[in-house]
């Protein structure tokens, strides 16, 4: 469990997990991270000591980390959603009512689960370049000064977008074919409720194992604004707000410099090029009965 997942209830998330074990009668045992970084030197300890189970217990970002460990293993994954959106927890019909999730797991059945990867690392809902890392560091800024809120959240993007430098200058391989951008973001989502959730389109391209890439256009600032504003409110519309492609594989490459990606919610640095794949059924994760055997 993430001690700083996104809820303002947090503190009191670890006594009402255990009182909910107990009362199902669930053996588990519980391990408080205090720090992000060590989401995934604990996940890898619980693996290598034979846990049949492994649950996440944080916001999407800690999910992922877990997700990360687990990849490819026949090891099942829970979730319990504790984060500020849990896009991959509702994606899965996973309550966000932590006693409720924790019953899940007594009564839910595994799911094969596709994940996607940027160079090797794992993500659930999306990976981004560009404005979006940006976006991010201002937002971890927003919340250590005001706490960690969606109103919050969405104020970082308008700070984040009028400061924003150059856009970025980019090779895109696709479906067969190769395009040269200009773009200040670059937007790759491997979770079909997320695109619902923020009015794109694509979920018929990731139902068929396909990421749906998504490149803003080469705006002003507030041209920018408004793209993000739209996005925010589920507005958006393909090849108007936004142009798509899609396809199992996708590289981007520029000249090889490193940029901030973000995977999940959770920046980092990479050089360039960056590869996106998407791994069919590479995790198996408790989710409700009327969701078992189908696979995202």
């Amino acid at each position: 469990m993430n001690a700083n997942s996104g809820k303002r209830d947090a503190d009191g998330a670890p006594g009402r997990i255990r009182a909910a074990l107990r009362e199902i009668g669930l053996k588990a045992d519980l391990k408080i991270v205090r720090h992000g970084a060590d989401i995934v030197t604990a996940a890898r300890a619980a693996l290598d000591q034979g846990y049949g189970t492994i649950v996440a217990a944080g916001g999407d970002g800690t999910i992922s980390a877990v997700a990360s460990v687990l990849n490819g293993s026949d090891v099942r994954m829970g979730v319990l959603p504790l984060g500020t959106f849990n896009y991959f927890a509702r994606s899965l019909g996973v309550p966000e009512d932590p006693g409720e999730a924790v019953r899940l797991l007594a009564t839910g059945r595994a799911q094969p689960v596709s994940v996607g990867t940027i160079n090797g690392r794992v993500f659930l809902n999306n990976a981004s370049l560009g404005a979006y890392p940006a976006i991010l560091k201002t937002r971890e800024e927003t919340y250590r000064k005001w706490g960690r809120s969606r109103i919050a959240a969405y104020w970082s993007v308008i700070v984040a977008l009028v400061t924003l430098r150059k856009p970025l200058r980019l090779s895109i391989e696709a479906d067969g074919q190769v395009t040269q951008r200009r773009t200040p973001l670059i937007f790759a989502v491997n979770n079909a409720y997320q695109l619902q959730e923020l009015g794109l389109q694509g979920e018929e391209e990731i139902a068929a194992g396909r990421l749906a890439v998504f490149i803003a256009p080469d705006t002003n600032r507030w041209g920018m604004l408004k793209n993000a504003v739209l996005l925010a409110l589920g507005l958006a519309q393909k090849n108007q707000t936004f142009d798509l492609v899609a396809d199992s594989k996708v590289r981007i490459t520029d000249s090889g410099k490193s940029y901030d990606i973000a995977c999940d919610g959770e920046r980092g640095k990479m050089r360039a090029p960056y590869d996106l794949r998407v791994h069919p059924g590479a995790l198996q994760v408790i989710a409700p009965e009327a969701a078992a055997g189908e696979v995202r």
